[in-house]
């Protein structure tokens, strides 16, 4: 391996392929990428969709995007933003005038410690001794990288210690619609100091599409939509998301797949003696050797993802079908 192969091309975020590529040339082809815990069996219904590329988005197409996804999140549509990723509406939060201070938990998305200027990073089992002193919290449920998702209970602790002062909870649920139940949408009132972040990308397993979503009271949702101008969607994303939201069923089978494979890949993770943490189904972490193993499993072409701050995490995607669950096995076994 090269000496800089593992430094942070690949730390700092997931789907760095071509710099795998560059690094190990004699890996064989083609590459397994679990590097970012994106569905790797995306939603299939794109090729029976007509997308008109000669018109300019329409905007009742997006308002029945919004509705769409609102009745997926279990909410009103009057609170729903639909954005050009998720990312955007992390970059985006500083622009809303929320109060400060602003606090992210850590360790977490990389966006999080950068979205809100000066925001101090806070571990998440402080959280209920930190002073809530009517800032900003921004947090990740299901959390990343270790994927621990935290039960309804704790949560709306949380939500009452944080915004009974003034302040406010930003909840990034990128990962939950892996999960039957989890996000925090059904249980907060219409007007709570709250914004949620949906991503779309993630689950329905097409990061490609850019598309995600804002939840939050009616006037800064209303506020935040004027700012994002006339056409901030393409017409393929408002197609696509349309299209694939409105799919139950598909929605429902993939919950079920998500889990019975990430079962399948924590016996196989166990087999080689490593542990797998967290409960998204879409990904684990493991604590290992991880520049050893993160070597050893991209000389076999397996793309995984490092941390520059936690040098024994490695965390994996799961892998999409039987034959890449044995490629992998193979490859943790030095096959």
């Amino acid at each position: 391996m090269m000496e800089d192969a593992f430094l942070p091309d690949w730390t700092h975020h997931g789907g760095r392929l071509s710099s795998a590529m560059r690094a190990f040339p004699d890996a064989p082809q083609p590459w397994l990428d679990l590097s970012t815990g994106i569905n790797p069996d995306p939603w299939n219904g794109i090729a029976g969709l007509e997308i008109d590329w000669r018109r300019l988005p329409d905007e009742a197409d997006l308002d029945r995007l919004e509705r769409v996804a609102a009745a997926h999140f279990g909410v009103d549509s009057a609170r729903v933003l639909a954005l050009p990723g998720t990312e955007m509406g992390l970059r985006s939060l500083a622009t809303l005038g929320l109060p400060t201070p602003y606090r992210h938990v850590a360790p977490g998305y990389r966006t999080h410690g950068e979205a809100l200027p000066g925001s101090r990073a806070i571990a998440f089992d402080t959280l209920h001794r930190t002073d809530a002193d009517g800032g900003a919290l921004l947090l990740a449920n299901p959390a990343n990288p270790d994927g621990r998702l935290t039960d309804m209970v704790e949560m709306m602790a949380l939500v009452g210690r944080w915004t009974g002062n003034g302040g406010w909870m930003l909840v990034d649920e990128a990962f939950i619609d892996a999960h039957d139940t989890g996000s925090i949408l059904p249980r907060i009132a219409a007007d709570a100091r709250i914004i949620v972040l949906r991503s779309f990308g993630k689950f329905f397993g097409l990061a490609g599409v850019r598309l995600g979503f804002a939840v939050g009271p009616v006037d800064m949702i209303a506020t935040w939509r004027t700012a994002m101008g006339s056409w901030p969607l393409s017409a393929a994303a408002i197609a696509i998301g349309s299209a694939a939201y409105a799919d139950t069923a598909w929605i429902a089978a993939t919950r079920i797949q998500l889990a019975e494979r990430a079962a399948a890949l924590d016996a196989v993770l166990a087999r080689h003696g490593l542990t797998p943490i967290g409960q998204s189904p879409l990904f684990r972490l493991i604590d290992c050797d991880a520049a050893a193993l993160f070597d050893r499993l991209a000389q076999r072409g397996v793309l995984t993802r490092p941390f520059d701050y936690a040098p024994r995490w490695l965390r994996l995607g799961v892998p999409s079908d039987g034959d890449a669950l044995d490629r992998l096995d193979r490859a943790l076994g030095g096959g």
